[in-house]
């Protein structure tokens, strides 16, 4: 509203007005911890996919022709990235899981963790669904 009163031009929106308000409402509703101290489960999973599928708009429209970035966004250009983003995308994120899961496991968040930890360390054990799903609790 204040934006609205006294931003460039009073009464009319400007060009970063949604994103101030998502700057304040996000860390209203989604930032501030719980009196115990931690953040909520439910809010980090909530703000873990809105920021992958910014993220995939950013890169969308970095290569996107004509108002993209100069050097990717050419039709040729685009249309070469568009083909192999994904799979690099895919590949990298693996090999980043599986880095971060030999290396610095306690660093992610524990339900990647107990599945990482079923897929590499306890697959050779299975006795059944019923322990995969008292072991990822």
């Amino acid at each position: 509203m204040l934006l609205k009163r006294y931003g460039a031009t009073p009464g009319k929106e400007g060009p970063y007005d949604t994103f101030l308000a998502g700057l304040v409402g996000g860390y209203f509703v989604f930032g501030r911890r719980s009196r115990s101290g931690k953040i909520s489960s439910v809010n980090q999973q909530i703000v873990i996919y809105v920021f992958a599928r910014v993220v995939l708009a950013l890169a969308r429209l970095a290569v996107k022709p004509g108002t993209g970035l100069p050097v990717v966004s050419g039709r040729k250009e685009s249309a070469v990235i568009s083909h192999y983003a994904w799979p690099v995308f895919a590949s990298v994120s693996w090999a980043s899981v599986m880095y971060l899961f030999r290396w610095h496991a306690a660093e992610l968040q524990p339900s990647l963790r107990g599945s990482m930890t079923y897929i590499y360390n306890d697959s050779e054990k299975w006795d059944g669904l019923r322990n995969f799903i008292v072991h990822n609790k």
